[in-house]
């Protein structure tokens, strides 16, 4: 009688284990096919380096090649300045390409293709590898830059690093500063402002991203580049240093810049001197109106008093004949 329970106790436990077994491995395949389905494709592949894009995309390559992000490790700004912080390995993450932090090793010097579109897919180039369009790409490096974007308004308009800047040769897109930013900005260059500081030889960037003079470059190279696009004191001040704080020298500039020659000089003393002899005369004669006014105002006073006697002198003699 006790042999029978106790096979069917053994033969739950069994299946129990056997269904807890099954769970765990249809768990697992789910797992490891949602994390395939949800990594991004670069990161699926290994790191092959720019050698293996020139095989198709040469003329980039080529380009590319010339550049500060080409040169960002064999740079030898950046060779003194990692040099003298310990050759931290972190400075590797944005100045190589395929840097690993647990061993510390990189595929290749500077900052690659692969650096923005990922590693190299083996099924490229049928499934292409493009980046996409927004400033989170470069912010990985150019964290000072982005934050200072972030600030400007043209972050609040959707302008991004790639409106301005062009990817693999790090030009702008445009002959000019000021050609890139009048693409947008057509109203400014006719204001006075803008039109005689372009007149004098300065481009947009003069005012609106200025930074102070560099006295040496800074180490970990994290300093503010302008691109709040704002134009602080400073940027006056660089230029206009010797009138700025300077009192009755600022002019306030509405209208046409007028140049005051000598002779323009003589005629406003002039002009200022007539002015004055003519104030004098005005007070002179507002005097002696004021005294004649004075005097004639007396005299009809007493005319009038006079008169006013006479009127009841002769009243009251009328009123003692009736008596």
């Amino acid at each position: 009688m006790n042999l029978i329970p106790s096979f069917i106790r053994q033969k739950t436990v069994l299946a129990f284990l056997v269904t807890f077994l099954l769970c765990v491995a249809v768990g697992g395949v789910i797992g490891t096919v949602q994390n395939a389905a949800a990594a991004p494709a670069s990161q699926t592949g290994g790191y092959k380096g720019s050698a293996t894009c020139a095989a198709c995309h040469s003329g980039i390559v080529e380009v590319w090649q010339d550049t500060l992000h080409a040169r960002a490790f064999s740079s030898p700004i950046f060779q003194r300045d990692w040099t003298e912080l310990g050759k931290k390995t972190t400075c590797l993450a944005c100045h190589t390409t395929g840097y690993d932090p647990d061993t510390g090793s990189y595929v290749q010097e500077g900052v690659s293709c692969e650096s923005c579109h990922g590693p190299f897919i083996s099924s490229h180039p049928a499934d292409p590898m493009p980046v996409e369009a927004n400033a989170e790409v470069c912010a990985t490096c150019h964290k000072t830059t982005t934050d200072e974007w972030r600030a400007s308004k043209h972050s609040q308009a959707g302008i991004q690093c790639e409106s301005c800047h062009t990817p693999h040769s790090q030009t702008r897109k445009a002959a000019t500063v000021s050609e890139l930013c009048l693409n947008c900005h057509k109203e400014n260059s006719s204001s006075f402002t803008h039109g005689t500081h372009a007149q004098s030889g300065l481009e947009c960037s003069n005012c609106h991203m200025y930074s102070k003079p560099r006295i040496a470059d800074p180490i970990e190279g994290l300093v503010a580049t302008g691109h709040t696009f704002s134009v602080g004191s400073d940027a006056c001040i660089g230029c206009h240093q010797d009138t700025v704080h300077s009192r009755d020298e600022i002019i306030k500039l509405s209208g046409e810049v007028v140049e005051l020659k000598a002779a323009d000089l003589d005629t406003l003393k002039k002009t200022v001197q007539e002015q004055e002899e003519q104030i004098n005369t005005l007070k002179a004669q507002s005097t002696v109106r004021l005294y004649t006014g004075l005097a004639q105002g007396a005299i009809i006073g007493l005319i009038i008093g006079c008169v006013a006697a006479w009127i009841v002198s002769q009243r009251i003699q009328v009123i003692e004949e009736g008596e």
